[in-house]
């Protein structure tokens, strides 16, 4: 296995590249960082143990994504728990690592504030940096779903940040 690439990079080198879009899905979808660790640990060992041959790092990159947010929707579905905002605020102070920051006018507070379905969208639209062709395709979705989503999760997303920008 130590001379695998995935779409020319090496193990290592995709984890690297990778780790933070991978932990952001799975920190956006859970809200829990031990569940979110798991999930990503999960991601990156089934690329390790499948091995799928990828066209580009594009393909590769959603090809993660598409696995994390699978991993989540698994894992949700196996616990059959979600965990407020409130304890999130509990497991921090007590110590815990936090990825939100302290400041709640990083987006990520609005984000995590959000329906899953307009959270992801606008995760892989903004800090992703995909278009709406591309994240209709990584959630398996109709581009218009997905547009539409987009659009209604900005208006929540201004309703809940403050200001009138995109």
């Amino acid at each position: 296995m130590a001379d695998k690439t995935f779409a020319g990079l090496s193990y290592d080198a995709v984890l690297q590249k990778y780790a933070d879009t991978v932990a952001g899905v799975c920190v956006m979808r859970l809200q829990n960082w031990a569940d979110a660790e798991d999930c990503f640990q999960n991601t990156f060992i089934k690329l390790f143990q499948k091995s799928p041959d990828f066209q580009s790092e594009t393909h590769l990159k959603a090809w993660l994504i598409r696995v994390a947010i699978n991993e989540c929707r698994n894992y949700i579905a196996k616990n059959r728990r979600f965990l407020s905002l409130d304890s999130m605020s509990r497991e921090a102070r007590e110590g815990e690592p936090s990825v939100w920051h302290d400041n709640e006018r990083d987006i990520s507070w609005a984000l995590i504030r959000l329906e899953p379905k307009y959270r992801e969208v606008l995760y892989l639209h903004y800090c992703e940096q995909y278009k709406v062709d591309e994240i209709a395709h990584i959630l398996g979705k109709n581009p218009n779903t997905a547009k539409t989503l987009l659009r209604r999760g900005r208006e929540k997303l201004r309703k809940i940040y403050g200001g009138d920008g995109e």
